[in-house]
This record gives structure tokens, sequence and C-alpha cells, in this order.
């Protein structure tokens, strides 16, 4: 009867899920979408994925597709992690309440962030994790959304300068214990960032895809509702690198290194407005009527692009670029062929300012003999 109860307790559950939207570094916006691998579908953006031996588990869908920017960053800073239910923003929320759970945060060295196929594999150390505070009496996922989907770590101070990215992981149990198989929810997307400043440290590393998780291991079957809890929880997956010996740290900034300048991944210059990973520019200036429409179709192509490209982030940035189009077409039917209107003005909206902490959610250091993904 109890288990019965509790599917029929779980049924209407199957929305509530969450994505990774927004990336903040040393608490700056960098803008919904930008820099951040997402799925491309709307309709599934928020879904967990499945199955968990797919090799999708490394950056999620479309995870293995690099996006045109990568986000400066120096070792030791702090990065800010948004997630949202609903991907645009439209309705509030993060993440409904009853999927409780952990959340992990990885890193992967790359030649170059921007490429495709480079997450699955090895290459990756985890930087943090936390599943239940036993003080507090509150998940990772119950503490996201009490901080209105803001999850903060920072970035270890020795790794090397470079491209890396970086894999959020959250982990919902609801279903782990009584579902026939048991169904684990993993939320997963990675960032792209470029690391300035760091030192010589190489993490241990893991390979993360295909048959990293083990549906057998205690913490992917783990039962939420028991009374009392099962704890400590086993957090699944490696332990978190504790950054390089004393040694080494103290061999930082004595030893001469190679600097590594970020190349790839810049915003554009020229850029006028931004729309996570896409940029509009300025059309050619013009003074007859040829050049006024040619101008304006110049406009439009590049509105088409807006529109195919943007990601479940949303349209809204497209809109502002299709005013400005319009601008242009009501000036050539005018016949003001002097333009074009308003050339050059940065149109990108100011980013919306971080809505909770930035206090980095105690961690758990329980260690275990043994680890199983």
């Amino acid at each position: 009867m109890l288990r019965s109860a509790l599917f029929l307790l779980l049924a209407p559950l199957a929305l509530g899920h969450t994505s990774l939207t927004t990336l903040f570094v040393d608490e700056v916006n960098q803008g919904d979408g930008t820099c951040i691998r997402m799925d491309h579908s709307g309709n599934t953006v928020n879904f967990p994925i499945e199955p968990v031996s797919s090799k999708e588990m490394a950056c999620g869908r479309n995870g293995e597709t690099g996006v045109a920017r990568v986000c400066s960053t120096k070792a030791n800073s702090l990065l800010t992690f948004e997630f949202r239910e609903y991907a645009d923003n439209t309705k509030p929320g993060s993440i409904d309440i009853s999927h409780k759970g952990p959340c992990a945060v990885y890193m992967k060295k790359v030649d170059d962030a921007t490429a495709d196929d480079n997450a699955a594999g090895d290459g990756w150390f985890k930087i943090w994790h936390t599943g239940y505070d036993e003080q507090a009496e509150k998940w990772c996922t119950e503490k996201l959304i009490d901080n209105n989907g803001l999850l903060s770590v920072r970035i270890p101070a020795e790794i090397e300068d470079g491209y890396y990215l970086v894999r959020t992981e959250v982990l919902a149990l609801h279903n782990a214990a009584f579902a026939n198989p048991v169904d684990p929810q993993f939320f997963v997307n990675c960032a792209q960032i470029f690391v300035e400043d760091g030192g010589h440290a190489k993490p241990e590393t893991v390979d993360i895809g295909e048959g990293f998780y083990n549906l057998d291991s205690p913490g992917l079957q783990y039962n939420i509702y028991a009374q009392p809890l099962q704890l400590p929880y086993p957090i699944p997956g490696p332990h978190v690198w504790e950054g390089a010996s004393v040694t080494s740290r103290s061999l930082k900034g004595t030893e001469k290194k190679d600097v590594t300048v970020q190349s790839k991944g810049l915003k554009p210059a020229g850029c006028i407005l931004q729309r996570d990973n896409w940029c509009g520019f300025e059309v050619p200036a013009y003074s007859d009527e040829n050049g006024c429409w040619a101008s304006s179709k110049k406009c439009w192509d590049q509105s088409d692009v807006c529109y195919k490209t943007a990601p479940p982030t949303g349209i809204t940035t497209c809109d502002i670029w299709m005013h400005k189009c319009n601008g242009i077409d009501d000036a050539c039917n005018s016949g003001d062929f002097h333009g074009p209107p308003s050339q050059g003005e940065v149109l990108t909206p100011k980013p919306m300012k971080l809505a909770g902490s930035t206090q980095i959610f105690k961690r758990s250091t329980k260690k275990y003999k043994t680890w199983s993904a």
C-alpha cells in the first residue's frame, strides 16, 4: 500500500524540472544562454537525461555541440549558475520542491571550448558537491529553491590557464527508490569558460559519458522518504579535488610559465545587440533609396537568423532587432535616405542583476572508502 500511495503521489510530478540558463562570473551576468551548451528544443530543455548510460550525461542533450562564446574568468573566480524551471523565465521557479537531491560541479580542460565533440570522455574533475545538509535538514535542491535558483562555486586557484567546460549536475531522487527500474533524474548542462592567472596543477580525472553512472550505486537508489533518512547520503561520483599540494601551492608565482591568452569565443567587435551566443551588427550606412533598401534587407537577414537560432532562453532580444529593421523600413518608405537611424547604437539590454545570495552552499565533506557513480 505504501508503494502504491507513493506512486499516486508522484504521478503528477512529471513537471517541475530544471535547466541551467545563465552564468554569472564574479557576480556579473554574462547574459541568458551566453557560453552555455543547452538542449536546442524548448520542449525538452528542462527534462532529465535518459538513460543514465548515455554519453549525453557529460553535457546534456546537444552538449557535444559547442557555442560561439566563451566567458572569461580567472583562477579563483566565483561562478554563479542560475537554474530555471522555465528556460525563458516566463514563469517563476527553479525546480519543484518534490525533486530533492544533491548537486555537483565538474570541470574539464579542453583545447577549444567552442569545438564540437569534446564533452564525453576522460578529463573531468569534480570541484564541488553537496548532498543533504544534516544541520539545516535540507537537500541541495531545497537550498537552490530558497536561493531563487542560484548556485555558486569557486574555480580552483591552482588549475592551469586555458579553456574549460564546466559541468553542472542536479540530481532529483523522488523516483529513485520506488520506480521500476529505478529512475534517478539527472539535469546536466555545461558552460564554456577561459581561465586566466592559474597555476600548474593537473587534477586526477575521470571519464564521464557512456557507463559512468551505475544504477546499482547507493546514491542512485536512495530513499528520500525514509524515516529517519539513512545518513550520510552517499553522493555519486568521485571525491572533490582538494587542490594542489602545499608544496605545489608554494611554488605558484615563482615558476615561469607560458602565458595563455584567450583568442576564441570572445565577443565580436562591432556587436551592437547580443542574444546569448549570437550578435547583431550594424547595417551599412546609406544616402539614397537603393542603399536604404539594401540595408533593410541586411537587417532582416540578420533578424531571420536571430529568430531561427534562438535557444530556449527566448526571442525577446530578436524582437529588439526586428524593431530596428522596422525603423529602417519606415525611413525608406518616408523618403529619409540618410541612415541607418541611431547608427551604431548599442541595443543590448542591461542584464538582470543577481536575485539571490552568492554564498557557496555548505559542502558535504563526508568521505567514503569507495565511490561508485
